[in-house]
């Protein structure tokens, strides 16, 4: 099963926003059998003027990746799709 979260993170607020995110999974994931493979967690930032906000899953920070396949369909962050 894959998860996905998103949000426009322009400005802290947003960054702030999608850390707490984070925390309810992190939360749902202590209470529930299903538990997060951390290591396989990823960040794709999007778009061309974006900072890059670091996140953290639980304790661990979540590395950022250039790009991301999904449904066979491989993502940059610069929204290029093959």
């Amino acid at each position: 099963m894959n998860h996905k979260l998103c949000r426009a993170v322009d400005m802290l607020e947003g960054s702030d926003a999608i850390q707490k995110d984070h925390d309810r999974l992190e939360r749902r994931d202590c209470a529930s059998l299903m538990k997060f493979n951390k290591a396989k967690c990823k960040v794709l930032h999007l778009g061309w003027n974006h900072h890059r906000h670091k996140s953290r899953l639980g304790g661990k920070w979540i590395e950022s990746s250039p790009e991301e396949q999904d449904l066979g369909v491989l993502m940059d962050e610069k929204l290029n799709m093959r």
